[in-house]
């Protein structure tokens, strides 16, 4: 991981006081960005919050996966975690 963000919490979901954790798999490019993304465990789709961590992965950006010193595309997990303070 190079650069992550941080989610926006989605003001509907904060009103209904939904919190927890999306798990998302993404591809990471050779590039280093991130390309399809799909919610593996959803935690909310009527607030909005599953569209928001997907909207916050696109965001990241990783060092390329390499397989025999060639960038390559590599599947990832991650996992956002939505709490309220």
């Amino acid at each position: 991981l190079v650069r992550d963000a941080k989610p926006r919490y989605p003001a509907a979901a904060k009103d209904a006081r939904i919190q927890g954790t999306v798990t998302m798999e993404c591809v990471v490019r050779v590039d280093g960005t991130v390309g399809d993304v799909r919610v593996v465990r959803s935690l909310d789709q009527e607030h909005g919050l599953d569209e928001a961590a997907v909207a916050c992965a696109r965001q990241w950006r990783f060092n390329a996966g390499t397989k025999d010193g060639r960038p390559v595309p590599v599947l990832v997990q991650l996992e956002l975690t939505f709490t309220l303070r």
